[in-house]
């Protein structure tokens, strides 16, 4: 895997925010519906004006992201009301997330409970972004916040481009797996509707890149995400392929599908098998 780049070179639940605070990502919002957020205010969200109610909505979906972060030494700015409460809203239809398609190749399973997939992934547009904050925590903040931004209309298209899940992060680490580089990428895989012709970012730090098709080694966990975990995730998933110098050995991916403060948040790690 090119390091300045977040290709795969290998070949590819809501919550309360009382919850201990974790990294922050769009699957926070989940966790506040309408009535939740009523509730956490002194008034009644349907005793208050449309502007009011939409104004009101958007300041605590922000004073949330605002508090998750604080605890991972992260500054959430006030421009990031609009992508969050665009992020939580219907938005005309197009909230449903959209799951990155891929053909199960191999399931190992031993004594009932799975082991690990073997999965094929297509080639496909991704817009990614590299960064390298002092802890991962940092690194995957801010650059998914950036990420937010051109899901949300910083785009030449100027239009909401709808989301889909996983959300991955490429790390790196050293031949031994002990340690993880500060160069950590952060990607998004374009909707199918944009796949043909992806919307240009007006953030010239994020990158579309065609990742080509790649065969991944995939085992799922729960819990957080941190140096400490993917450290031990990845080494865990070495000791159970039968081949793993078949698998790239210095880059992993790291997919999250649900909300990253809940605690039993649901992701998986990624070997790269290589070409």
């Amino acid at each position: 895997m090119d390091r300045g780049g977040c290709q795969m070179s290998g070949g590819g639940g809501g919550s309360d925010a009382t919850d201990r605070p974790g990294m922050i990502t769009l699957e926070d919002l989940e966790s506040f519906s309408e009535d939740q957020l009523s509730d956490s205010g002194n008034g009644s969200l349907e005793e208050e004006g449309e502007t009011m109610e939409a104004e009101d909505n958007s300041d605590r979906l922000l004073h949330y992201w605002q508090e998750v972060a604080r605890g991972h030494q992260v500054e959430v700015s006030p421009d990031m009301a609009e992508p969050i409460q665009q992020l939580s809203s219907d938005n005309q239809g197009r909230s449903q997330r959209e799951h990155i398609p891929f053909t199960l190749l191999m399931r190992k399973e031993k004594c009932g409970e799975p082991l690990y997939e073997k999965r094929q992934y297509e080639k496909g547009h991704w817009a990614c972004i590299t960064l390298h904050e002092e802890t991962y925590e940092q690194s995957i903040c801010y650059g998914f916040m950036r990420i937010m931004r051109y899901i949300c209309q910083q785009n030449s298209l100027g239009d909401y481009l709808g989301m889909t899940l996983p959300i991955v992060t490429v790390v790196r680490t050293d031949e031994n797996h002990s340690v993880i580089s500060q160069d950590v990428t952060v990607a998004y895989y374009l909707p199918i509707e944009h796949q043909a012709q992806p919307p240009q970012p007006d953030d010239n730090e994020i990158a579309i890149e065609v990742w080509p098709a790649t065969t991944v080694y995939t085992r799922g966990f729960s819990g957080p995400t941190n140096e400490v975990t993917i450290i031990n995730q990845i080494n865990a998933m070495a000791e159970l392929l039968d081949s793993p110098a078949v698998c790239v050995n210095d880059s992993f991916i790291v997919a999250g599908y649900t909300n990253p403060a809940h605690s039993n948040r649901q992701n998986e790690i990624w070997f790269l098998e290589r070409r």
